[in-house]
């Protein structure tokens, strides 16, 4: 597939995080991947639903991120969960290490997409939903499911 048509095309989306977060904030990352990690994502085969970001030091690193082997890698075979650097401005970096340190607060990724070629990460940071605002959200989507359907019968 030619980089243009490969433009904004999603990877992986994490489905669970708009459910259990309510997402305040959101950053644009890079990563530091291997050959044989960019192989298996131009083939799809990603998931983020389980990964965290985790600020280290002057680092900000993606955790638990799956992306399968590549089967023609040869010996040149990459860990599947290894943990990832994420590629971030100093200030994004500090920004992020100042509100994970408030209480409640997370990074988690959201999409992973290709832009001009690169694989980016976008990440947000998310404040955990307590089950009264999960089930406040899915009362809304019903709401919102039943009137589609109203408007779909009038017409």
């Amino acid at each position: 597939m030619s980089k243009d048509k490969e433009k904004d095309r999603a990877i992986a989306i994490n489905r669970k995080a708009s459910h259990e977060y309510h997402i305040e904030e959101t950053f644009e990352a890079g990563l530091v991947l291997s050959g044989s990690e960019v192989k298996s994502l131009r083939a799809g085969k990603a998931n983020i639903g389980d990964a965290f970001a985790r600020i280290t030091g002057s680092d900000a690193v993606i955790i638990n991120m799956h992306i399968s082997p590549y089967a023609d890698a040869g010996y040149a075979q990459h860990e599947p969960t290894r943990t990832r650097k994420l590629l971030l401005h100093k200030k994004e970096i500090e920004r992020l290490r100042g509100k994970t340190q408030e209480k409640g607060l997370s990074v988690v990724p959201l999409r992973m997409y290709w832009k001009n070629g690169y694989a980016k990460l976008l990440i947000g940071l998310g404040r955990g939903k307590k089950l009264h605002d999960k089930r406040q959200d899915s009362k809304a989507k019903d709401v919102q499911r039943e009137m589609a359907r109203a408007m779909r019968r009038e017409r």
